[in-house]
């Protein structure tokens, strides 16, 4: 049984307003969910989170540039030039190179004859 992680933490968050320790609460999501539900270290960083007055479940905003933005400037700029390189790319645009590659591959781009094409 897969749960998510948001779901988890409404249930720590349900045994924390019940009263409950960290460990008793860590180890019955785990019997029920399995033994990789949830850790006794996880559910301490949300019991703690619960006992400072903050019961959002949601994760919180990361900082920093989210991936997305370059993705689809990556495609475009493969269309534009077939003959361009995953380091030209890169360059333009100021990501790793390697992370084109990934972004190419998993939309399934490759390099033939020095030509991206999508593979069929």
């Amino acid at each position: 049984m897969s749960e998510s992680n948001e779901e988890i933490r409404y249930i720590l968050k349900f045994y924390y307003k019940q009263g409950k320790n960290v460990t008793q609460a860590a180890k019955k999501n785990c019997d029920v969910y399995g033994p990789n539900a949830v850790s006794v270290r996880v559910a301490q960083f949300w019991f703690k989170r619960f006992q400072s007055g903050n019961f959002d479940t949601k994760d919180a905003r990361r900082s920093g540039r989210p991936v997305t933005d370059k993705i689809d400037a990556v495609f475009e700029k493969v269309e534009q030039d077939r003959h361009i390189s995953s380091y030209d790319v890169a360059g333009e645009l100021g990501i790793d190179h390697k992370t084109v590659l990934a972004h190419l591959e998993k939309a399934g781009y490759t390099k033939k004859l020095d030509i991206w094409v999508l593979a069929s």
